[in-house]
């Protein structure tokens, strides 16, 4: 492992991931809209501040990072947020800025990335999935839209790439332990079964890496032990 590029690093399971890597000494690439979450003293963590929804600038951002950083070997597409509302509630540009950032983001990030590893060839890249690409559910419409579509994203590229010493493997996680449910009305409840936690999926990434490479995991599906939700808004249940 020479150095990891992680978007959404500054919080929940991109911040846990990044903490994960510096704790075994391996330098990070930290992308998020604000890093005021994550300050880390580590000179092995270098932080960059962009918004990932706006699609135009990003050939230019991830060119000067790898420009900047050609060590770059791993890479783990995370960043995102959650919409959970009837489709008719969402405005068309609505629609467009979530996927723009939930999916249209790590593809576009994806075509320079598989580019500079194939050169290498050699690499790896994980995509944060959700249980909500594997079955989809009313009000989320629009997220599982965006999980449909990187799974299947994924799928395809792991074939185009499985004869190029780049290896893609999708993690699927039900309901995580973190800022993800600070604007929505709903989140899991407080015992630790009912959520998956961020450093078990900054484990697993952190493992797998460890296996021959001969060998791809796929994918992960991840779910916690129960699925107790709490609501913080009751009139919004139904």
């Amino acid at each position: 492992m020479k150095k990891v590029l992680i978007t959404g690093s500054s919080s929940g399971i991109g911040k846990a991931t990044a903490e994960l890597f510096l704790k075994n000494e391996v330098p990070v690439v930290g992308i998020a809209r604000q890093h005021k979450k994550f300050i880390h003293t580590s000179k092995l963590y270098k932080p960059i501040e962009a918004d990932l929804s706006l699609i135009e600038s990003l050939p230019k951002l991830i060119t000067t990072i790898l420009k900047e950083h050609p060590d770059i070997d791993i890479f783990i597409s995370n960043a995102g947020n959650g919409e959970f509302q009837s489709i008719e509630n969402f405005s068309a540009n609505q629609i467009q800025n979530f996927l723009n950032l939930n999916l249209i983001s790590h593809i576009t990030l994806c075509r320079f990335i598989v580019s500079h590893m194939k050169s290498k060839k050699n690499g790896n890249i994980f995509f944060i999935g959700s249980e909500s690409g594997l079955t989809g559910k009313k009000k989320a419409t629009l997220y599982s839209a965006a999980k449909f579509g990187l799974r299947g994203f994924c799928q395809a590229l792991r074939d185009e790439v499985a004869s190029s010493g780049v290896r893609v493997c999708l993690l699927n996680p039900g309901f995580v332990r973190t800022p993800f449910f600070e604007h929505l009305n709903f989140e899991p409840h407080e015992l630790e079964r009912n959520a998956i936690e961020p450093t078990d999926i900054a484990k697993i990434i952190f493992d797998l890496l460890h296996t021959r490479f001969g060998t791809n995991i796929d994918e992960v599906n991840l779910s916690p032990t129960t699925k107790s939700i709490n609501f913080k808004n009751k009139k919004n249940d139904n």
